[in-house]
């Protein structure tokens, strides 16, 4: 009975080892079924760096852009003065954007791997973010001060450019005192068209003691203009105007001596040369030299 333990314990061990030699039997594969397998791998392998070093060449490509775009926008800032007026858009300019990788060539690409370039891939991402703000800021600031520029009123409401009365203080030719002259007055024949110096709204089209028949325009953030002793009005009050549009002619309504256009500019109710903003308009100089010579005329009769 042990002898046939023995035998049987001898048996099992046999059949154990037997099935386990059968599980790690490795297929067995032929010299061609081989060098197919290597071939196969072998492409594969050129495939993957193939694209891996295509990839790392447009990762340069996107990056030289990038580059080029940062300092065209830079430049473009410069030239229209954002980072000086602008802090927001100064202290951008300021930090710099974060440093990019070189331009990258198929060649030098091979080094890397796909790990690499999807960080680099995630920087970028982040850059041309940053990029897009930074665009989409001076965008907004450069919009915003084309339309206050806009509003200003720079355009002659005339085409009379004689001035026969200038800003600042002068004898008043009705009452014969000396008072503050709050704008400019244009010697003009009687029906000459009146043109709007800047887009707005007209917030007074009617009759005003001193003023005559007159037309206020609103421009917006406080800016006013007034033309005034007009013969006939051509707009109402509520009246959305355009630049150059003509809203009424010239005449001597009101306390006036003769036909012509008193012009006024005001920002918050406080009276300001015109000339300030009309000889930005240029081509101004014959306006510009009467008003300097009555300017000094008027002088000459304070003292």
């Amino acid at each position: 009975m042990a002898l046939a333990a023995i035998l049987a314990l001898g048996a099992s061990a046999a059949a154990g080892a037997w099935m386990q030699s059968q599980l790690n039997r490795q297929p067995v594969l032929s010299p061609d079924q081989e060098h197919a397998i290597a071939e196969q791998v072998s492409r594969d392998s050129t495939y993957v760096r193939h694209n891996v070093n295509l990839l790392a060449s447009k990762v340069g490509d996107l990056q030289a852009k990038l580059i080029a775009m940062d300092s065209l926008s830079k430049r473009v800032a410069e030239v229209a003065g954002v980072s000086y007026t602008d802090p927001e858009i100064h202290a951008s300019l300021e930090e710099g954007s974060a440093p990019v990788m070189d331009y990258i060539t198929a060649e030098e690409g091979a080094g890397w791997s796909a790990e690499g370039l999807g960080r680099q891939l995630d920087a970028l991402t982040q850059q041309i973010s940053e990029q897009k703000d930074w665009l989409a800021m001076l965008d907004l600031v450069l919009t915003k001060r084309v339309g206050v520029q806009a509003g200003l009123p720079t355009l002659m409401p005339v085409s009379y450019p004689f001035l026969s009365s200038s800003f600042g203080w002068r004898r008043n030719p009705v009452t014969g005192r000396h008072a503050m002259h709050e704008g400019l007055d244009f010697a003009a024949p009687k029906g000459t068209p009146i043109h709007a110096s800047s887009g707005g709204v007209v917030t007074e089209a009617r009759y005003v003691p001193g003023y005559g028949k007159m037309v206020e325009i609103n421009h917006g953030n406080g800016l006013v203009t007034r033309y005034a002793h007009a013969s006939s009005i051509n707009v109402k009050q509520g009246d959305l105007i355009e630049k150059g549009q003509m809203i009424a002619r010239v005449g001597s309504s009101g306390r006036s001596t003769g036909a012509h256009l008193h012009f006024e500019v005001r920002i918050a109710g406080h009276p300001l040369d015109p000339r300030l903003f009309l000889a930005q308009a240029g081509g101004n100089e014959q306006l510009i030299a009467s008003a300097m010579q009555e300017t000094d005329t008027a002088q000459t009769q304070v003292r």
